[in-house]
């Protein structure tokens, strides 16, 4: 995978807003209130991670079900494996 394109995902997920998440959630039908979306904001923005080392996503997903739910983890989680399927960009998350 192109580097440059890692990065630009990666700015992205560090640059998320709360009202983005807001916007997200309503889209795709995930429950999550403006407190939770703060919080997965700030976590995002100060979290060293990688989103295509699939140990790095697990531990954002554990991360997302402590400050939300478990349900609410495995939705997101469902919902990453979908959209990255649908977009031909699955095999980019190892």
């Amino acid at each position: 995978m192109n580097s440059m394109i890692k990065t630009m995902i990666l700015k992205k997920l560090k640059q998320i807003s709360t009202e983005d998440l807001l916007y997200y959630s309503e889209q795709y039908d995930i429950s999550l209130s403006r407190k939770q979306a703060a919080q997965i904001s700030a976590y995002l923005q100060k979290a060293d991670f990688d989103p295509f080392n699939e140990e790095d996503r697990m531990m954002l997903f554990k991360r997302l079900a402590k400050i939300t739910n478990v349900e609410t983890a495995q939705k997101t989680n469902r919902l990453f494996k979908q959209l990255t399927k649908e977009y031909g960009i699955d095999s980019w998350f190892n």
